[in-house]
């Protein structure tokens, strides 16, 4: 019933072009690898350049959501777009000089590449809250993040499938990809902001700093599981004496990952959005562990397809939280901070995991995901516990059906003394810390 509503609400085109216009992002980091190691012939050089494509990512995500939050979707996205077009065909083109240009080429497509998974999200809260549907947003982030399991499986597959007939095509098919999907659904499925600008600067709302860390320090522990994971399958594969194995068993780990985030979306409402995030860090770290324990007396590839059940579920609560705790017109900033804790991770997770596995080979790498994961849940029982003691973390509450709570309250932010709380703060549809004593 949740899906055929978002189906409706959405309307037929908005899926497969969204699933299409998010595949630059899935394809961009192994495609600059290819191209870049065909052109220099080294695979420490293409490592390198594609280390920094990560980072710029995650410079360049929360830099295009305070421009969407200050702007609008639809010109941010479609600016987003042709600079990123512009910027592999940059990279196209300096492939075939020296490593500096080719080493900013791969920088700037990072810092340009349009953030379609994060910005979307937006887009559906905004949607079901003027439809006055908010029941539908657990599904549509269920959703969301099985889209993004199924593009990290179909991106890299399509890439290795086009670099058997050159290491320029992969490249090519990215920036047809940017032009037949990325730029066409920002212009066409893309809002336009409604929310009038804060005339000064006293009046612009603030994103929640320690609650918006928390979330952000949770994604990074996610990317780290990753790229420990990730490294953890390549080991697998060589020691197998199979290669092309490793790609086979990752996607275990996100086909798995989309069909229990799409399962999300049947949650009961009673179920908060803390104690969804503190019940799904206990499952991931348990993921995380069988998936250890099972690498060594089972098989690998078993262990990997039970542990991937527990990612999807952890990601779509730390969605769910950061939608709910930033203010609306920050909202798009919000996510993309959010979502910039991913490459980090990944990134980190790699070189940390890729050192252990060089001693204690399958074991090493998957004893990083294990320890990444215990922090992980160490962290949400700490944010569930501080919440729960002070009362100013982040009302999970559903926000109320009536319209007239939407909009940005005209009374100055004071003390709320009807339930004797310790603070509260009213901004557009959002009450932060509002709690009983």
């Amino acid at each position: 019933m949740s899906y055929r509503s978002l189906l409706r609400a959405a309307g037929v085109g908005f899926f497969p072009l969204g699933f299409l216009a998010r595949l630059p992002y899935a394809t961009s980091a192994l495609s600059t690898l290819i191209l870049l190691q065909a052109a220099t012939g080294s695979y420490a050089f293409a490592g390198l350049a594609s280390a920094a494509q990560s980072i710029a990512i995650a410079v360049g995500g929360p830099l295009i959501g305070a421009l969407t939050d200050r702007y609008d979707h639809r010109s941010v996205g479609v600016a987003a777009a042709i600079a990123n077009f512009g910027s592999w065909a940059a990279l196209l083109a300096a492939s075939h000089g020296s490593r500096e240009p080719m080493f900013a080429a791969a920088a700037l497509v990072g810092l340009t590449q349009p953030q379609v998974g994060p910005l979307v999200r937006v887009h559906w809260s905004r949607l079901v809250q003027s439809r006055n549907e908010h029941h539908l947003l657990s599904a549509a982030l269920s959703y969301e993040a099985s889209a993004d399991e199924l593009s990290f499986v179909a991106g890299p597959a399509f890439v290795g499938l086009l670099a058997s007939l050159s290491p320029l095509a992969p490249a090519v098919a990215t920036m047809a990809l940017l032009a037949a999907s990325t730029l066409p659904f920002a212009l066409r499925y893309a809002h336009r902001t409604t929310h009038q600008q804060p005339s000064g600067q006293q009046n612009k709302p603030h994103l929640p700093r320690r609650p918006l860390a928390v979330m952000f320090l949770a994604m990074v522990a996610m990317g780290a599981i990753f790229g420990a994971v990730q490294t953890a399958v390549t080991v697998y594969a060589d020691k197998i004496d199979t290669p092309g194995a490793a790609g086979l068993v990752y996607a275990e780990f996100g086909i798995g990952s989309a069909l229990a985030g799409a399962a999300c979306a049947w949650l009961p409402q009673r179920f908060s959005l803390l104690t969804r995030y503190v019940f799904f860090a206990a499952t991931l770290f348990a993921g995380m562990l069988v998936l250890f324990i099972g690498a060594q007396v089972a098989s690998v590839p078993v262990a990997v397809a039970v542990a991937s059940f527990t990612v999807a579920p952890y990601m779509i609560s730390l969605y769910a939280l950061t939608e709910r705790l930033a203010p609306a017109e920050r909202a798009a900033v919000a996510m993309t901070i959010l979502c910039a804790g991913g490459p980090l991770g990944t990134a980190a997770g790699q070189a940390i995991s890729g050192g252990l596995a060089e001693k204690h080979g399958v074991e090493g790498a998957l004893f990083v995901a294990l320890t990444v994961a215990a922090a992980a849940l160490l962290l949400a029982l700490s944010a569930f516990l501080a919440d729960r003691r002070h009362g100013v973390w982040i009302n999970d509450a559903e926000p109320a059906n009536n319209p007239a709570a939407h909009e940005p309250s005209e009374q100055p932010q004071k003390p709320c003394s009807r339930y004797g709380c310790r603070v509260e703060v009213c901004r557009s549809r959002r009450r932060v810390g509002c709690r009983r004593q």
